[in-house]
């Protein structure tokens, strides 16, 4: 990691100030399995307090332990709506459960694929988008040139940090992020850390 971080200093003196700020990269990685997606997709649109309270509910209704897709097939929709899941995320993790019963999304295959691959594979399941897989490619699939462009955070870290005036679109970010490369992720966690109260402790 000692050279992503030189890489980073070296090629963006604002990212360099950020990662003198926040200090060690100390990223938490996820298993890269059905749980940890299914943790993403109750996480949309959510406060990380709303979403870990209704992700806590629905492991404890499938029985405590590792969520699997029969434990959650088990439950009926109406169950699932009853735990704080909108409609949609119900008919989304249910779909993630059915294609993972079923063989035809593969936790242990998409560990040897490339990004794109990935991306393909799971944005087949509704309510999967590109920030999903992202998310799920830097916490799960630890991939280390990942860059969520159209991250909220992100776009607010860097106009923070790069004095825009607004906040910068996604092609803005892939444009100016070019050098970050082949550390995407990297600079993403730092840029999300730099937006903590205590980033710099």
């Amino acid at each position: 990691m000692r050279k992503a971080i030189l890489h980073l200093k070296k090629s963006d003196p604002v990212l360099r100030g950020i990662i003198e700020r926040v200090g060690p990269y100390r990223i938490e990685y996820s298993p890269p399995r059905y749980e940890t997606l299914v943790r993403s997709i109750v996480g949309q649109q959510l406060s990380g307090k709303a979403a870990a309270t209704i992700y806590k509910r629905l492991e404890a209704a499938c029985g405590g332990g590792e969520l699997t897709p029969k434990a959650v097939l088990r439950l009926a929709p109406e169950e699932m709506r009853v735990l704080g899941l909108s409609q949609q995320k119900v008919a989304y993790v249910r779909d993630l459960a059915e294609k993972t019963a079923s063989g035809e999304i593969d936790f242990a295959a998409l560990e040897r694929l490339p990004d794109e691959h990935v991306m393909e594979a799971l944005t087949s399941v509704k309510g999967i988008g590109p920030w999903t897989v992202h998310m799920f490619l830097i916490f799960g699939l630890q991939r280390t040139n990942v860059l969520p462009s159209g991250d909220l955070g992100i776009r607010v870290a860097i106009k923070k940090a790069y004095g825009f005036e607004a906040l910068p679109a996604p092609a803005d970010i892939d444009r100016m992020a070019e050098g970050w490369h082949p550390y995407c992720s990297v600079a993403s966690w730092y840029l999300w850390r730099s937006l903590e109260d205590k980033a710099g402790l």
